[in-house]
């Protein structure tokens, strides 16, 4: 999993009145957790735009000047009105102690069941795996470019030794269901179409109905 290097400072005050010159100075600030005791520090607000504002995850090497550590951000708190950082947690990484960590979907190619009409329905944007550090995987890239109508992808297709998923192996991640316009097609038609498809076909993106998941962080 790729890393992103924040660079700060150790904090020496934690009370209210100083946190609130931190902020007010453009810095925000943050707590490591999972080590011999809590790591308080601070950073500029910009530090955090690649690793808070992607889709993508990623890892974190804490740079305070005299070594690093790397780390996870574990949970993040935004200004109701501004929507500015308010203060972060990390929790720290050690090579051989498994972490949690939720993991995004990437749908990759073009649905046959999606061009036939059907509803494309991505249920999982996120897995939460268990893993060593260096097993962390940057995404769960799916291939649905066999998913017809009625057809989904569980996370049972997923397992990998590297990880442990923490979802049922039931879990269905992305499905294509009957809408009152699709047609269904049998693999002999759809193979004696493939010429006249092209004009109508949607892609993963344009044709999702991805409704909001309660939960996902």
């Amino acid at each position: 999993m790729k890393s992103i290097t924040i660079k700060g400072s150790e904090r020496e005050s934690v009370g209210k009145k100083a946190t609130k010159a931190l902020r007010n100075a453009g810095m925000v600030p943050c707590v490591v957790y999972g080590g011999e005791k809590p790591l308080h520090f601070s950073a500029p607000e910009l530090s955090f735009r690649d690793l808070v504002y992607t889709g993508a995850a990623h890892t974190v090497k804490v740079d305070l000047g005299e070594g690093k550590v790397k780390a996870i951000m574990q949970d993040i708190q935004f200004h109701p009105v501004t929507d500015k950082i308010l203060h972060i947690d990390f929790y720290q990484l050690f090579d051989d102690k498994e972490v949690t960590m939720n993991i995004p979907v990437r749908l990759q190619g073009n649905s046959p069941g999606v061009r036939n009409g059907g509803r494309l329905l991505f249920r999982k944007r996120k897995l939460a795996i268990k893993a060593l550090p260096d097993k962390l995987p940057d995404f769960f890239d799916i291939d649905i470019s066999k998913l017809k109508i009625g057809d989904n992808i569980s996370v049972e297709s997923l397992l990998n030794d590297d990880f442990a998923i923490l979802h049922p192996e039931s879990t269905v991640v992305v499905q294509v269901k009957t809408a009152r316009a699709a047609v269904v097609v049998d693999d002999d038609e759809e193979e004696g179409e493939d010429g006249e498809g092209a004009e109508g076909e949607v892609n993963a993106a344009e044709g999702a109905e991805a409704p909001a998941e309660g939960g996902e962080n």
